[in-house]
């Protein structure tokens, strides 16, 4: 299907921030439909965490965009970015990773980015293949571009430096090996959050020096997470991860707020923007449900992970939750051995799955959303009988039968 211009920028525009600039993506976009060469999108990845959660496919759907518009999609895997550690947003050194987690958590990326993009058209490409080429001259000429001046305007290092907290050197070099990326693909068009705007414009500078058109920066904002305030983040527990099972994916976002789904809706969805918008009109004036239109937001992104026969097993094993208050037909059951002394609380929703770590499950707890045989559990040092069959609900959707045998 051929786009007009006008119709590109709407769909490009959809859900952004900032577009630096509007003048130069109609520009690119109108000499991309003249010579029939697409655009180089870039969008970068540092692979510091093993899995990916849906404010991150808020980039990777931006990208489906501009893939279903034909121009090329560069998934850039920051295999040598991610051993320095993006210094973005942190009031203290980051810890950098080590050659191996940052292989091992690139490899699940490049598993999970294709439940959205199409294998066939994007290029997957690790930055370690140009920036571990560079010399120490080569090196020298690229911060040679930056003042400390100019660094110390991010408001993250201003911050750390009027509280004098450490900034080591390699943390101001982050910005330009970056920018240095879109050099080394000549780029047209870079995508990132809004976080990362300093970042991204970097990439324009360095294009300049080198004599390159420089790059359109697109934003998108940071996806709220579950609590409709904060950002989607592991760490804060409002996360709907893209690895979870069905139930979990579908069940969590039937949890979130009418007016965050249409934020979803806005950010996630492959619905057009008149579709999104007729529906809205249609639950405001109460021809739908906003249980119906939510329902259809789940089934979508429960079936982009997992397909349709997965995601219509997730929405019959909800209703069955939470419209007929019974317990879903497949609860996993967990097999553990008998131990001497009674088994903490914590460390068995751990081993049975239902929590990443001993923190969460007591947070869990002191939310008082675990229950043992339908028996609500608030003491954080709460101990377990390991003897006979127990049923243990976590939160609204995660359930286990553990078994001590």
């Amino acid at each position: 299907m051929n786009y007009t211009i006008d119709e590109q920028i709407s769909l490009i525009e959809r859900g952004t921030v900032d577009v630096v600039s509007r003048e130069d993506l109609v520009r690119k976009l109108k000499k991309s439909s003249e010579s029939g060469v697409p655009l180089k999108v870039k969008t970068g990845f540092d692979p510091t965490a093993p899995d990916l959660h849906l404010g991150h496919t808020v980039l990777i759907q931006k990208m489906k965009h501009f893939q279903d518009l034909g121009h090329d999609i560069y998934f850039l895997i920051g295999d040598f970015t991610g051993m320095i550690g993006d210094p973005t947003g942190k009031s203290e050194t980051r810890k950098p990773l080590t050659l191996d987690d940052v292989k091992r958590n690139a490899e699940t990326y490049k598993e999970q980015i294709f439940k959205i993009l199409d294998p066939e058209k994007t290029k997957v490409v690790f930055n370690s293949s140009w920036l571990g080429q560079l010399t120490s001259y080569d090196m020298i000429r690229l911060a040679s571009q930056l003042t400390v001046a100019r660094m110390l305007e991010r408001e993250d290092f201003r911050v750390r430096f009027d509280n004098e907290k450490p900034i080591s050197i390699h943390e101001f070099l982050y910005p330009l090996i970056q920018g240095y990326d879109s050099v080394a693909l000549e780029s047209d068009v870079e995508l990132g959050g809004t976080d990362q705007l300093f970042n991204l414009l970097m990439g324009r500078d360095l294009q300049r020096s080198w004599n390159q058109e420089p790059q359109v920066v697109i934003t998108m904002p940071l996806l709220e997470g579950l609590d409709g305030v904060n950002k989607m983040s592991k760490s804060l527990g409002n996360y709907i991860g893209i690895t979870e099972t069905a139930d979990d994916i579908y069940g969590k976002i039937m949890s979130i707020s009418d007016t965050l789904m249409f934020r979803y809706y806005e950010l996630l969805s492959d619905l057009s923007a008149d579709e999104i918008g007729i529906l809205a009109t249609d639950m405001q004036e109460g021809k739908i449900h906003p249980k119906d239109a939510k329902k259809k937001l789940a089934r979508e992104l429960t079936t982009r992970f997992y397909g349709a026969e997965d995601a219509s097993r997730a929405e019959e094993s909800f209703e069955q939750v939470f419209k007929h208050h019974g317990l879903p037909d497949n609860i996993p059951e967990v097999v553990l051995q008998k131990a001497d002394g009674e088994l903490w609380l914590p460390k068995l929703l751990v081993e049975a799955g239902l929590t990443e770590s001993t923190s969460e499950a007591r947070r869990l707890i002191k939310q008082q959303a675990v229950t043992l045989d339908n028996e609500k559990i608030v003491d954080t040092e709460y101990s377990v009988q390991p003897a006979g069959d127990i049923l243990i609900k976590v939160g609204k959707r995660r359930f286990a039968k553990i078994s001590f045998r």
